[in-house]
C-alpha cells in the first residue's frame, strides 16, 4: 500500500476534564450523564449529528431489557409523559425516535455535560506508566485533544481501546465472521388497524393494558410479514422481518441482513448501506403493490447509520463467557442482570438468513437445541481495560465472548453498563484513584443512589 508521509504537528487541547466519554450511544450517554451528575467534569464526543446512537442515528426504535433501574427507568418515564413510548411492555417497548433525540440532548445540557457531535476518537495516547492521558479527534473543527484523568470507550466498536494498544477480540472464535449488519427504516401509510397482524406485539397500547405482551405476538407479526413479502415477489436477506408500532399511524421495519461487512471497514459498512437501503425500497414497493392495506406504505426514513451488531471486544479484567449465561452466574460487583438469550443472526446467507446454528448446542440423543440461559450478571470487571489504565469501556464493547455478546448487547443492558462506567469513571477520577483502584462498595453506593432516585419502572 502505498503511504503518504505527514508532517509533525502540534495539536491544540480543546478539553480538560474529569472524564472524556467516546460514542453517544445509550452506554456513551448513560456514562456522561451518570459522571456528570457525580460532579465530575464531562465530555462527549460523538460521531454522528445526535445524541443516542443505534436509538437515533440508527432508528432502532426498540429497546430491549428495559427493566433497568437508574437512567433507563428515567427514560422511559419521559418516554411516557410525552407519549413516545409503544406496547408497554414490562422488558422491552418501541418508542419515537425524534422525541428520543430531545430527551437525551435536554438530559446531557441539563446535567453539564459538554457536548461535541460530529467528532470521531482517531488517536489514543498512553504514558509511561500505561494510563490512557489524552484523545484526538477529527472533525470540521480540525484534530483536536482531549485530557482526562478518565476515559469511557462507548464507540460500540472499541475504538478507543484498539487506538490505545488495547487487546481485543472479533467476530466468531473459529472463523473471524461477525453478525450481519441491518438498516431500519421508518414507515407510514396504513393504520394499525389494518395490518395488526404482521406488527411484531401488535397495536401501541395504554398503561395497565391486558393486551399480548410484545414477546407474545412476536414471533406470529414476523411469520405473517415474510410471507406477506415474499406474496409480493421479494426474498428478504433477513428471513425474520419484522414491523413495530410507535404510534398509530408510524411503523419501524427491520427486514435485511447484510452478511460479510466488518464495521472496522468504513468502505465495507458503506457497500453494506447501500444495499440494505435499496433492499428496504424493493420490500416496501413490494407490499405497495399488493394493494389493500399496503397502497399508501411509504418509506418516510431510512437510517442514517446501519446497525452494526457486532465489532471489537476490548480485553477487560473479566472475559464475560457463554458459561456466565448458561449457569446464571452472580458477581460482588455486578452493575446489571441480564436474561436476553443467546441471539446469534445466521452469519451468511448459506444459514438461511435468520439466526445462527452457533447458538445452538448438541443434545445427549444427537439433536440439538437453543443455549438455554438463566439470569446472569455483568461484573464492573468487564468494563475495566485489562491492557491500559484510567479506560472503561461501556455497551457492546466490553470483554465478552462470542456467545455472551449476542445476549448482553441489547441496549437496555448498555444503558446500565454506561451508567456504572460513568459513576466509576467519575469516582476514578475526583478520587485521584485508577478505575479498578476505586472500591466496589463506592461504587454501589453511588449506583444505589440514582436507583432510589429513578426506581424500576
Amino acid at each position: 500500500m502505498k503511504v503518504l508521509r505527514e508532517q509533525e504537528r502540534d495539536t491544540p487541547i480543546a478539553g480538560e476534564c474529569d472524564v472524556v466519554v467516546c460514542g453517544a450511544g445509550p452506554a456513551g450517554f448513560a456514562a456522561a450523564l451518570s459522571a456528570a451528575r457525580m460532579g465530575a467534569r464531562t465530555t462527549l464526543l460523538e460521531v454522528s449529528g445526535c445524541l443516542g446512537g443505534v436509538w437515533t442515528a440508527g432508528a432502532l426504535s426498540r429497546i430491549i431489557e428495559t427493566d433497568k433501574p437508574g437512567v433507563m427507568a428515567e427514560l422511559t418515564e419521559i418516554l411516557d409523559a410525552r407519549g413516545a413510548r409503544a406496547d408497554r411492555g414490562r422488558t422491552e417497548y418501541s418508542y419515537d425516535v425524534e422525541m428520543m433525540k430531545v430527551v437525551l440532548e435536554e438530559l446531557a445540557c441539563e446535567a453539564g455535560v459538554r457536548v461535541q457531535m460530529h467528532t470521531r476518537a482517531v488517536a489514543a495516547h498512553v504514558d509511561e506508566s500505561r494510563r490512557l492521558s489524552a484523545v484526538a479527534s477529527e472533525s470540521k473543527s480540525g484534530r483536536q485533544a482531549w485530557t482526562a484523568r478518565a476515559f469511557v470507550d462507548a464507540t460500540g466498536d472499541g475504538d478507543v481501546g484498539a487506538l490505545a494498544g488495547c487487546g481485543y477480540d472479533y467476530g466468531h472464535p473459529e472463523t473471524g465472521d461477525a453478525q450481519p449488519m441491518s438498516l431500519m427504516a421508518l414507515l407510514m401509510g396504513p393504520g394499525i388497524e389494518e395490518i395488526d397482524r404482521f406488527v411484531a406485539g401488535g397495536k401501541p397500547s395504554p398503561r395497565g393494558s391486558t393486551e399480548p405482551s410484545p414477546s407474545q405476538r412476536y414471533r406470529g407479526g414476523t411469520r405473517s410479514l415474510l410471507e406477506e413479502i415474499e406474496r409480493a415477489g421479494v426474498k428478504p436477506s433477513y428471513k425474520g422481518p419484522t414491523l413495530w408500532a410507535i404510534h398509530e399511524d408510524l411503523f419501524a421495519m427491520m427486514a435485511n441482513h447484510e452478511y460479510g461487512a466488518s464495521a472496522l471497514s468504513a468502505g465495507e459498512i458503506t457497500e453494506a448501506t447501500i444495499a440494505a437501503r435499496s433492499e428496504l425500497h424493493r420490500i416496501v414497493n413490494g407490499l405497495r403493490s399488493l394493494g389493500g392495506p399496503w397502497a399508501r406504505l411509504k418509506i418516510v426514513a431510512t437510517a442514517d447509520q446501519i446497525g452494526v451488531r457486532e465489532g471489537r471486544r476490548i480485553h477487560g479484567r473479566y472475559t464475560v463467557t457463554v458459561d456466565d449465561l448458561v449457569d446464571g452466574r452472580q458477581h460482588e460487583d455486578a452493575v446489571c442482570r441480564a436474561r436476553w438469550g443467546v441471539d446469534v443472526h445466521a452469519l451468511s446467507a448459506a444459514e438461511g438468513g435468520y439466526l445462527s446454528a452457533a447458538r445452538e448446542t448438541e443434545t445427549s440423543d444427537g439433536g440439538r437445541k437453543e443455549l438455554e440461559v438463566r439470569p446472569y450478571d455483568i461484573p464492573l470487571r468487564a468494563l475495566i481495560a485489562r491492557d491500559v489504565d484510567g479506560l472503561l469501556m461501556a455497551g457492546r464493547c466490553i470483554s465478552g465472548d462470542f456467545l455472551a455478546h449476542s445476549s448482553y448487547r441489547v441496549t437496555g443492558n448498555a444503558v446500565a453498563m454506561g451508567q456504572a462506567a460513568g459513576v466509576t469513571a467519575a469516582l476514578s477520577a475526583t478520587g485521584d484513584l485508577l478505575p479498578h483502584e476505586v472500591p466496589w462498595e463506592d461504587v454501589a453506593a453511588a449506583l444505589q443512589e440514582i436507583d432510589l432516585r429513578h426506581p424500576t419502572v
